[in-house]
């Protein structure tokens, strides 16, 4: 972990402490300062004092990183100093005042309360916001109120190119100088409706705005809105069989070990035990009470077990924070947030591990499209592994993503770090789509289940695979490896690497085996 990683937790973890007894007692968390009230200041801390409550009070003298305030619930936070990018992102309610500079995108998603910014802002302020107001004192770059949908952001400085660039809605008020507007946007003056409506917000702060103000709004000649394309799964693993081992077959009383262990990277112990290798993905798994539904992990967004995965995208982010502390792990997936950079995704998965056990699984999911990116990550942060996505836009093929996650794997080295694949399919699995997988190097499949009666459907899945074991002459799932599938058609074959059945050696287009 790194220095700046393990301080960032360390004053969450320590602020999670403070806040229970401040606001029993009704009173201000100061952080920055020694018990003699010397200064000691934070210096570069990345996803700190979010998810505050309603009713807190915190302040805090230094410098923050990305994300500084983010995911604010009702709390007051007051920096004495600048931070990084993302300042009080996803934001539904309270206040948050730095009293230096602001990075990028101020108030990113916030859809309520307010954010002060004494100094300037960086690049895209307001960008997304769906609610609230954010006032900057000084100046901001670039793309101010980009795509915002609702809100007011106020600049009392000057405004850089492109303001209010694909505005939907709300709007933006810039008191000094301010360039054409962006595509979808249109200008105009201020009212003096609108003058003493934002007066409530700004003579609070001893501000005001003066009636040559202007004011940019979305217009309905605006470019169309972009939808994102469909991410699917066209095709499954059909076109892979499976063929035995040189071993003989396995008679029926033999035990069979059908355990998948998936442990934090670089450990050997406090890891998540799946009797089967299919990770369940669904709202929740609490319903699944049988003796097979009890023990199965699954992948779930709300209320998870001792023994769950929680998938955290931009619906849950704050309410995560509240849910995972008893869990087996988390997994962000970066196709359900906004396009961030690697700093806010690290600093994002810093404000939710702070709340969590130090044994807990993190992993990271995108798109197989995006896999080199994402073990790439994994790698820089030091995780515990990346689930990949099958699925492609307009429709992905299962049997192609397999050569891209093992060459991607390969070039980064991930299994001999001990670092854990899991590749997701929109389908229950079969038993041999789990003996394919596994035989591909991934410890597991994320997947649906086909429906309700989860209990029947891991009953049927057990009896299944122990068959396929004793058939293919094998007792223990980490016997199973990639001389085990064969393409079942020269199609597969092509975009699989696999060997076609029925040959013995590979042709010279294909990967490897």
């Amino acid at each position: 972990m790194r220095e700046v990683t393990a301080k960032s937790v360390k004053l969450n973890r320590d602020l999670d402490g403070m806040l229970e007894q401040a606001l029993e007692r009704d009173l201000l968390v100061r952080i920055g300062w020694g018990k003699q009230g010397d200064e000691k200041p934070k210096k570069g801390e990345i996803g700190v004092i979010t998810h505050l409550p309603p009713k807190s009070r915190v302040l805090l003298l230094g410098d923050l990183g990305e994300c500084a305030g983010a995911m604010n619930e009702g709390g007051t936070f007051t920096l004495q100093g600048g931070c990084a990018s993302m300042l009080g992102a996803f934001q539904t309610s309270g206040r948050i005042t730095v009293e230096r500079d602001a990075g990028d995108r101020v108030g990113h998603r916030m859809s309520g309360g307010e954010i002060i910014v004494q100094g300037s802002a960086a690049e895209e302020a307001g960008a997304g916001m769906r609610g609230g107001v954010i006032i900057v004192r000084g100046h901001v770059g670039k793309m101010a109120g980009a795509a915002m949908e609702d809100g007011v952001l106020i600049i009392l400085g000057s405004a850089g190119t492109e303001p209010g660039l694909g505005m939907l809605g709300g709007r933006v008020i810039v008191a000094g100088s301010c360039p054409p507007p962006g595509e979808g946007t249109a200008m105009r003056s201020i009212t003096e409706d609108e003058l003493e409506e934002l007066s409530e917000h700004l003579e609070p702060l001893g501000l005001q705005l003066d009636p040559d103000a202007l004011v940019l709004v979305p217009t309905e000649a605006g470019p169309p809105i972009g939808e994102r394309p469909e991410y699917s799964v066209a095709e499954g693993f059909d076109g892979i069989g499976l063929v035995p081992s040189s071993r003989d077959r396995l008679p029926e009383h033999s035990a069979l070990d059908t355990l998948s262990l998936i442990l934090p990277a670089g450990l050997e112990e406090h890891g998540l035990l799946c009797p089967l290798p299919w990770i369940v993905e669904c709202e929740r798994m609490t319903a699944a009470t049988g003796r097979y539904g009890t023990v199965q992990p699954g992948l779930v967004r709300t209320e998870p077990r001792y023994n769950d995965l929680i998938l955290i995208d931009e619906s849950n982010l704050l309410q995560a924070a509240n849910v995972i502390q008893n869990c087996a792990g988390m997994v962000l997936d970066l196709n359900g947030l906004p396009a961030i950079n690697d700093a806010e995704v690290e600093a994002l998965l810093v404000s939710l591990y702070s709340r969590m056990r130090d044994d807990s699984l993190v992993f990271l999911k995108d798109s197989v499209a995006r896999v080199d990116h994402l073990f790439r990550l994994v790698v820089d942060l030091d995780l515990d592994g990346a689930v990949v996505d099958a699925a492609l836009p307009g429709g992905g093929r299962a049997a192609s993503a397999l050569p891209r996650i093992g060459l991607a794997a390969q070039a980064m080295n991930l299994v001999t770090q001990g670092r854990n694949l899991l590749i997701e399919l929109d389908e229950a699995p079969t038993a041999e789509d789990l003996l394919i997988a596994i035989g591909a190097g991934c410890v597991a499949v994320v997947a649906p289940p086909a429906d309700d009666d989860i209990e029947a459907v891991l009953g049927w899945l057990d009896g299944t695979l122990r068959g396929w074991m004793r058939e293919l002459g094998v007792a223990d799932l980490a016997q199973i490896n990639r001389s085990n599938l064969r393409a079942l058609d020269y199609d597969t074959a092509a975009i699989s690497g696999l060997r076609l059945i029925g040959y013995e050696r590979p042709l010279p287009m294909w990967l490897g085996n």
